[in-house]
């Protein structure tokens, strides 16, 4: 087994015994102990009491982000005439129909968001197996299936985060940089959480949010009170 290194021993040490805090006191653990060389994100996680493999318990949707997330996103836009020309124009970094539909089918996926027209969808139905996966399948329920490309492709570029429950009903998501100010991280994170309060499935029984925790890329991770995550 590897030595494990001095600033993680320390930035562990730093955690011990915290737990349950305030997403004030969370964040300010979490930044202080991220000294990674980079930038680090700063990923939420929360374990919801649902079981996604039923669709009347399913958590997805979006949130538009007060603060960004600091994150440059590469966007992709299936769409073909104007409609192709809008998305260039607000900034979309790839645009295309059959010929991006077969860039992608010889492994080449170079965009975090995948936004279509629905006249693409017959096209952009062949990626299933591929864009599904990873969380990249257009859909109209969180805005990227539209004739309105331009909105979308700025949305994208401005911050908005996309959210789905995996397998064990965990949602996770980057909401900010180490770099950012603290107020803007909690405001990032509350935003996130009442998105995903929101967001609540039918099908859910018991205990929505069991735990919400924050954490940086390389650093430990520290559980935050879901009354005070929810303001509740």
């Amino acid at each position: 087994m590897g030595k494990i290194g001095k600033r993680t021993v320390a930035a562990r040490e730093a955690f011990v015994g915290k737990e349950e805090l305030s997403v004030e006191e969370a964040v300010a653990l979490v930044k202080s102990s991220a000294s990674a060389k980079f930038d680090e994100t700063i990923e939420i996680a929360m374990n919801l009491g649902v079981d996604p493999r039923h669709a009347d318990q399913m958590v997805r949707g979006v949130v538009g982000l007060p603060n960004g997330t600091g994150k440059d996103v590469r966007v992709a836009v299936f769409a073909r005439g104007p409609k192709a020309e809008e998305a260039q124009a607000a900034g979309a970094d790839i645009v295309g129909a059959e010929d991006l539909m077969e860039t992608i089918q010889g492994g080449t996926i170079e965009f975090d968001r995948c936004i279509a027209t629905p006249d693409m969808m017959p096209i952009v139905g062949r990626l299933g197996k591929i864009l599904g996966p990873r969380n990249l399948m257009p859909n109209p329920k969180v805005g990227t299936v539209t004739m309105d490309v331009a909105d979308a492709v700025k949305a994208a570029k401005g911050g908005e985060v996309q959210f789905k429950a995996e397998k064990a009903g965990v949602v996770h998501a980057g909401v900010g940089k180490a770099s950012f100010d603290e107020a803007k991280l909690v405001e990032n994170i509350r935003a996130f959480v009442d998105a995903v309060s929101k967001a609540k499935p039918t099908g859910a029984k018991g205990t929505y949010m069991k735990k919400v925790s924050i954490s940086s890329t390389m650093g430990p991770g520290v559980s935050i009170s879901v009354e005070n995550a929810t303001g509740n």
